[in-house]
């Protein structure tokens, strides 16, 4: 294939080409290249199938669709590729990922010799355009198409520059608090948990300006609040994204409760499962505690509607759980009592505020030692006060270039997401410097599965890698390679959840050993080949990794390659040996692991791909 640029899950909308098609929404694996726009239909364990591809000099035109109408899919940011006499929808999970493409796409056609001077900005929806009204669909656009507006060359940014301004939608984007916010400084707002907010400002990710009902101003933490939408299942208790079918089924027996209830996110994108637990009578009169599970189901044809027994449809998801939290209504029992996975938990934040990363040494408050690694002591530690703890990792004069690091600190600071370990900040006016990351209890995961082996389950040790995946899946979307992927590196925090740590870090070591492929130190066994050989790190380096680290995981911490010294082990890379299959691991998760030790960077799946396939094993 043609040198990719982009690479991403979505869903499209049929192009109804014939009259009689029907309309629907299929999840597609898309992909951009220097010639095409093409889209394959995802098979689990199975080579992926192409479904279409646009030569990208057919293409007329590439926007944003602006619509006030229901979008019946999991994904709500709407695009449009206008090629030939067709309109292709395509439907982004964010508004970042929407305008990467777009951005992306438009600098690929901007010199098109085919290219429509207007276009239509909303969609075609039964024989007429919204915007416009027309009823002939190949009628010329009523708003004026700029091809060189928002184009760029690269996607955006990660960590986009600290020039503040308003986001673009029309009107006015109102929050809900899903957790309280106690501000850290002068700037920061106080947010209460279930109160609405106006956001003025979100061109930072992690740190937005808000105003509150008395109209004061101030950042708040964009984790912490969730767009306020009948739609938007985020803000409700019973609702966990992301979630296992075999980890709901645990906390659900956890909870032990007749009626205890979650919905979460299905194994296919785009719809939920109901999941509930039941001591019900069995056959033989005894109690039968056990799970079921209810997909919510969605009208094909008309209105939409949601539906968990037929005879009782819904115009929304929180319509149906509140009407069968009062009504078995074809259920085995009502739903009763919300189970929630970390809800209580507010998430980590980037930073301990807006652009706030240098910390004050009083601040910090250090206990008692709990390890050591690469640069020096770890110890667990307090920021203000006792209810802060964290991690701070203590740097041994000469382990790691201090100028280098505090460079790129900021950076490093920004990149938040759930399964990553925060870097919250660091201290450098004093010696050593300090490192301040967020504090995981059970620590790392090498020493975790080495200390708790034979008690884990396949589904566990399968949701420790959709942890590690997920949070590499973020990595990769912000062009950050982690260099140094391993079990070693990650750590174990609550409810066994694993988060990626130290990623980016070996950029900055000074060991010789370490960094140069013929020290004892250099972690050849997680490395690809093009990394030993060539020093070529990438998002694909990093995927070999991720295979050795999953080959970690299913045999409980045991080390690769354990009786071969490094040499050995290049030799035989060289040679095609690899790591033979672990007995925890299935036959389609070692494939998964074969997939990630290809010899060519370019054979080897993306982030994103694996975790769909990790997912799709799950049930999520």
């Amino acid at each position: 294939m043609n040198s990719i640029i982009l690479e991403e899950f979505f869903f499209k909308k049929s192009q109804q080409k014939r009259r009689t098609s029907p309309c629907n929404y299929k999840e597609r694996y898309f992909v951009l290249s220097k010639a095409e726009l093409a889209y394959f239909e995802h098979r689990p364990g199975k080579k992926p199938n192409l479904k279409g591809a646009i030569d990208l000099s057919r293409i007329k035109c590439v926007e944003i669709v602006r619509s006030d109408i229901l979008i019946p899919c999991n994904f709500k940011y709407p695009f449009q590729v206008v090629y030939d006499n067709y309109c292709l929808y395509v439907f982004a999970p964010d508004k970042d990922i929407r305008q990467k493409w777009v951005c992306a796409l438009k600098e690929e056609t901007k010199n098109n010799n085919t290219l429509v001077p207007k276009y239509h900005p909303n969609f075609w929806v039964d024989g007429r355009w919204r915007c416009c009204f027309q009823t002939d669909k190949l009628a010329a656009g009523c708003l004026e198409y700029d091809p060189n507006q928002n184009a760029s060359k690269k996607p955006l940014p990660p960590t986009p520059k600290d020039t503040r301004r308003l986001f673009s939608d029309p009107g006015e984007l109102v929050v809900v608090a899903l957790h309280d916010f106690i501000p850290q400084s002068a700037q920061d707002l106080m947010l209460y948990k279930h109160e609405e907010y106006i956001i003025t400002d979100q061109s930072d990710p992690n740190w937005w300006t808000a105003q509150d009902k008395n109209g004061d101003t101030g950042y708040i933490p964009s984790s912490y609040v969730i767009e306020k939408s009948p739609d938007n299942l985020e803000a409700h208790e019973w609702y966990n994204k992301n979630i296992t079918r075999a980890k709901a089924e645990q906390l659900l027996f956890n909870e032990d409760k007749e009626g205890a209830f979650m919905v979460r996110d299905s194994r296919h994108a785009g719809l939920y499962t109901v999941s509930v637990f039941t001591k019900a009578h069995g056959s033989n009169g005894e109690n039968n505690p056990r799970v079921k599970h209810y997909q919510i189901r969605v009208t094909t044809c008309g209105e939409t509607k949601f539906y968990l027994a037929e005879k009782y449809t819904f115009n929304s998801i929180p319509e149906l759980i509140h009407y069968h939290q009062h009504n078995a209504a074809g259920l085995i029992t009502r739903l009763r009592h919300v189970v929630s996975s970390g809800r209580e938990k507010a998430p980590m934040t980037a930073g301990f505020s807006y652009g706030v990363w240098e910390i004050e040494p009083s601040e910090l408050s250090f206990i008692q030692e709990v390890g050591s690694g690469q640069f020096g002591l770890v110890h667990l530690g307090y920021w203000r006060n006792v209810n802060h703890k964290v991690a701070i990792k203590m740097i041994r004069e000469g382990a790691m270039s201090e100028e280098d690091f505090k460079e790129e600190a900021q950076v490093m600071t920004k990149l938040s997401h759930p399964k990553l370990v925060q870097l919250y900040g660091v201290c450098t006016q004093q010696a050593p410097m300090c490192l301040v990351f967020e504090y995981m209890e059970s620590g790392c995961l090498s020493d975790f599965l080495r200390s708790q082996r034979g008690s884990f389950s396949r589904e566990t040790l399968l949701g420790m890698c959709l942890d590690v995946c997920e949070g590499m899946v973020y990595l990769e979307s912000a062009n950050f390679i982690h260099r140094d992927l391993a079990a070693r590196n990650c750590l174990v925090g609550e409810n066994q959840t694993v988060k990626v740590s130290d990623f980016g870090m070996t950029r900055f070591v000074l060991d010789d050993q370490y960094t140069s492929s013929l020290g004892s130190k250099f972690p050849v066994k997680w490395s690809a080949p093009e990394v030993i050989h060539y020093s070529k790190f990438s998002s694909k380096s990093d995927v070999w990794s991720f295979g050795v680290l999953m080959w970690e995981v299913y045999n409980e911490g045991k080390m690769p390659y354990e009786n071969q010294t490094n040499g050995e082990v290049v030799k035989a890379l060289s040679s095609g040996l690899r790591l033979l299959k672990p007995k925890l691991a299935s036959n389609l998760i070692y494939q998964l692991m074969e997939w990630s030790w290809k010899e060519r960077p370019e054979d080897r799946p993306s982030f994103t791909l694996l975790f769909h396939e990790l997912a799709e094993l799950a049930e999520l």
